[in-house]
């Protein structure tokens, strides 16, 4: 089956803490139905000094489940559900149910 995100997509958070929250997708976890999406999500790990960082408090992004996502409508940026359609020359693309315009990655 075709993905419904991917890497990329500009997504809308559906509930919990972030809930109305926009950004792009940073990473995909399929194996565990999880994201990682850019500003969403976000915990303060304490880090201990290394040779490569300074360590400190640092924000970074944990992830999401996908059932708490939404694409965002490549029109007006509202949720919306994603469908497939094939287009003339064989191409299989995602389409927005909302609006029935074509999402790009």
């Amino acid at each position: 089956m075709a993905a419904k995100i991917k890497k990329g997509d500009r997504v809308v958070v559906l509930s919990g803490r972030d809930r109305g929250r926009e950004g792009d997708v940073l990473k995909l976890l399929p194996g565990e139905n999880r994201a990682i999406v850019n500003g969403v999500n976000m915990a303060r790990r304490h880090t201990k000094p290394t040779q490569q960082s300074t360590g400190g408090i640092e924000d970074k992004e944990l992830s999401i489940h996908l059932s708490n996502l939404a694409i965002a409508d490549p029109k007006d940026g509202k949720p919306t559900r994603v469908g497939f359609q094939t287009l003339d020359d064989g191409r299989k693309v995602r389409v927005a149910r909302r609006s029935g315009e074509i999402i790009d990655t």
